[in-house]
């Protein structure tokens, strides 16, 4: 191991000479504080992906007590908060000076949500932190001296800020309580017969469609007074808010009311939420998946006969394979997939779901007859789902005013405000009987074990595997496309599906799409992420089993076999 002014000495015989001799830098260096600098990757010009870098800083030297991680939760909220302030810090001085990416800093610090992420770790030793840089060059030529200011003085400086006493004390302590809370409400749900809690005074509509943070000037989030429930914390006392059910709860409304932004609330409210950012009080039990149709989408040996049955030309839709979906058959699909996975409350919106799956009015059953007809509408399934599976559903409904005969719960947005209308619309259940005839079903079966086969990993090691914002991740030749899986929120993610796609490639042999993605779950959980790539990993966030299998079911190479099971 090297101290830091091995490293200037090197910098300086290096000055002026071609990139590629900044190879010669990669190392180990040891500041007089105590603090290492490692330079684990050097990127081969300037306008390569930047360079790896990590900084250990001694544990003793940030004056950090335990209470601040001793627990999962707790930890994975503080390490989250640090990579804030270290992005805050060493922005400061991120400039482009010199060629492509030269002089720049890439830290990977979130949004609006508290992430499990790969770039801050502490440990007993030390607070790690991973970011990559630029190195700078004046054309292909070192730029030695800029350099020595980034790793010498930029970079430490920027570190030192690491220290509790620099800290803002009350911001960092309510980050980290704030996302404990949050866990701490989940755990409440089950025993509260509730799927998801929403706090009275919270800020559910967001900037814009590219912008998650908070809306200014809107009206909070109340409660009506039939569903409000309380729950404890264990640092904001006790929290009122309204309680969703267990059970079918459908959200209607006028439009531009709020119906899907109180949906779209309750789908991030599987991840916990920075302070102040109006849904840090939206809990949503874990097991929550959103679905929609998806035309053209890719679908390999699902069995989808629950819902779609006798096509034509006889096409198997208990092992249903297709290169182009339909409208119905993608959300059909989607939900079995869900399913697959463990999901125990379902996610719908109207207008994103291929009407023909959702209902068949009084009208249609007429005129087209059901021996006619492959699809067995979800209306016809939902309450099966939930009376024997305990799964549960809450669905935007705009206009298929036959779901209210099937509604446990009816809440009614107005100008952002929910009202219970359940009673009311039981009323018009009774004074207005829809003329829809509850068509005949099997008992719900579906085959929901599935066996991947080690033929759908063509990649290479030498293959790219990487994501493209929140629309792709290429893996290999392929890019899979999940623009349509809703629940994920940062670029981060895709780089963390794509790094367990590629460990699930390095198999000769697996097991059920659940077991492999649960077992990988459960090693980044326990071991970090480390563990999942066998080096270093930098820029990964932690992503769901549920949103990993989308992205595994969306690949067009994927093969499979079902197994008898559940």
């Amino acid at each position: 191991m090297n101290d830091i002014r091995r490293l200037e000495s090197k910098l300086q015989r290096i000055s002026g000479r071609g990139y590629k001799v900044y190879k010669d830098i990669a190392g180990k260096y040891v500041f007089d504080n105590g603090m290492i600098l490692d330079i684990h990757h050097v990127q081969g010009d300037p306008f390569a992906s930047p360079s790896k870098i990590r900084i250990f800083i001694p544990l003793k030297l940030t004056g950090f007590t335990s209470v601040l991680f001793n627990n999962r939760v707790r930890r994975v909220a503080f390490q989250d908060y640090i990579l804030r302030v270290f992005a805050k810090e060493i922005s400061r001085f991120s400039k482009v000076r010199g060629t492509g990416k030269s002089g720049l800093y890439f830290v990977d610090a979130g949004g609006q949500e508290i992430l499990h992420r790969s770039d801050c770790i502490i440990s007993e030793e030390f607070v790690e932190i991973r970011f990559t840089l630029g190195l700078p060059a004046r054309g292909r030529s070192v730029l030695a001296q800029t350099a020595i200011d980034m790793f010498c003085k930029e970079v430490p400086k920027a570190a030192s800020q690491i220290r509790w006493e620099n800290f803002n004390r009350k911001e960092a302590e309510e980050f980290v309580n704030t996302a404990e809370d949050a866990e701490y409400i989940r755990q409440q749900l089950p025993s509260l017969g509730i799927v998801a809690f929403i706090a009275d005074g919270s800020i559910l509509p967001r900037r814009s469609g590219v912008d998650s943070r908070p809306l200014e000037k809107v009206i909070p989030f109340k409660s009506p007074e039939s569903l409000r429930v309380e729950v404890e914390t264990l640092h904001h006392g006790k929290l009122v808010g309204m309680g969703i059910p267990e059970g079918i709860t459908l959200i209607v409304g006028g439009g531009f009311h709020g119906k899907s932004t109180l949906l779209s609330a309750i789908q991030e409210g599987v991840y916990r939420h920075i302070p102040s950012d109006g849904r840090e009080w939206v809990v949503t039990i874990h097991s929550c998946v959103k679905i929609r149709s998806e035309d053209g989408r890719y679908i390999y040996g699902v069995d989808i006969s629950p819902f779609i049955n006798n096509l034509p030309l006889k096409a198997d839709t208990k092992f249903f394979c297709t290169e182009n979906a339909s409208g119905s058959t993608s959300v059909a699909a989607a939900l079995i997939e869900a399913l697959e996975m463990g999901a125990k409350l379902i996610l719908i919106d109207e207008d994103t779901t291929a009407t023909n799956f959702l209902i068949r009015d009084a009208r249609m059953q007429r005129l087209v007859e059901k021996e006619k007809e492959p699809i067995t509408p979800f209306i016809d399934r939902v309450r099966e789902l939930y009376s024997k599976l305990g799964i549960s559903t809450i669905m935007v409904v705009g206009g298929a005013g036959d779901y209210l005969d099937v509604a446990d719960t009816v809440i009614a947005m107005e100008s952002y405000i929910p009202k219970d209308v359940t009673q009311k619309a039981k009323r018009i259940v009774e004074e207005m009987p829809t003329r829809r005839i509850s068509e005949p079903t099997e008992p719900f079966e579906a085959m929901m074990k599935r066996i991947i086969s080690p033929k759908t990993f063509t990649v290479r090691k030498s293959h790219k595997v990487k994501s493209r914002g929140l629309k792709e991740i290429q893996f290999g030749t392929e890019v899979i496309d999940v623009s349509f899986v809703e629940q994920l929120v940062d670029n981060s993610q895709l780089r963390c599906i794509a790094e367990m796609l590629r460990s699930l490639s390095k198999k000769r042999t697996l097991s059920s799409m659940k077991d492999e993605i649960y077992e990988m779950d459960r090693s980044i959980r326990e071991k970090g992420f480390d563990a999942l790539t066998g080096t270093p990993a930098w820029g990964l966030a932690y992503a769901r089993p549920f949103e990993v299998a989308s992205a595994l079911n969306r690949m067009r190479t994927l093969i499979v076999q079902q197994e008898e099971g559940k």
